[in-house]
């Protein structure tokens, strides 16, 4: 979806965006070959054509930091494709939602593949946790802008975060879902295993303090919350993708693009 968005370039909003879908320019390459684009001066064409290409330029070396300034937050989403194979889903449990007095319990990370949950006093050090942040080219949360990235800047303030975010939360709710995170699961009909369905955020923090009092199974359940949450994250972010793409209306305006260039011209003797 990046390729086709040119609201990253200054002056370029949904408004003239649709306007260049409508008229068949569908990606960066179809502006710079188009000579002239009808709304849009010869001047303000040639300053967007060195924008594009510099954004074709980006891409094609996956630089997620030119991207991290070029769009707006709430369009990280249009990176997904992309960037999906460098993605990294991200969930934190805590023993509370003060970051002042509270502490990180647990890290969650996976990448599609591979997942990786780090325990405090175990592995959950900032050497561990910038270590595996590392290659990474975009984050992944629920409600991570507001709770989990700002937890951890707090607790380990030398970590950066510059990185397009896509959440999870706010993308729900502008494709159209309501409520929290296991509503959503329920609503794309996402299933959890038995024994870890029904908890939440209170009972990770009863289930730490439970660890710490020397229950072993505790730990061991906590864990597997954690990393249910991040691979169902992984689930979700496909669908919301999906949806978003849906709703901005690209798809239809690349298949009427297709079918005008499909009908052959007609003869004129």
């Amino acid at each position: 979806m990046i390729r086709h968005t040119f609201r990253i370039a200054d002056g370029i909003g949904e408004r003239l965006e649709r306007h260049l879908w409508k008229e068949s320019i569908l990606c960066w390459e179809d502006f710079l070959i188009t000579k002239r684009v009808r709304g849009i001066s010869p001047d303000r064409k040639s300053f967007y054509d060195r924008e594009f290409s510099d954004s074709i330029e980006a891409l094609e070396r996956k630089d997620e930091r030119y991207f991290f300034t070029k769009l707006k937050q709430h369009e990280y989403w249009r990176l997904f494709d992309a960037l999906k194979d460098n993605a990294v889903y991200l969930d934190i449990e805590t023993t509370g939602l003060n970051a002042q007095i509270s502490d990180v319990t647990i890290v969650g990370l996976f990448d599609g593949l591979r997942s990786r949950v780090l325990v405090k006093g175990i592995d959950l050090t900032v050497e561990t946790l910038r270590k595996e942040l590392e290659g990474y080219k975009m984050i992944i949360t629920y409600y991570g802008s507001v709770f989990d990235i700002p937890f951890l800047k707090k607790k380990f303030p030398t970590l950066s975060f510059n990185l397009p975010h896509f959440d999870l939360c706010f993308s729900s709710h502008r494709a159209g879902f309501k409520g929290g995170l296991k509503r959503l699961e329920e609503d794309l009909g996402i299933m959890r295993s038995s024994d870890i369905k029904g908890l939440d955020g209170y009972d990770a923090v009863k289930l730490w303090i439970a660890h710490l009092k020397g229950n072993d199974g505790a730990l061991d359940l906590l864990m597997r919350y954690n990393e249910e949450d991040t691979k169902n994250l992984f689930l979700i972010a496909k669908n919301i993708y999906k949806r978003l793409r849906g709703m901005s209306g690209f798809d239809g305006f690349a298949l009427e693009t297709l079918r005008k260039r499909s009908i052959p011209e007609k003869f004129e003797p």
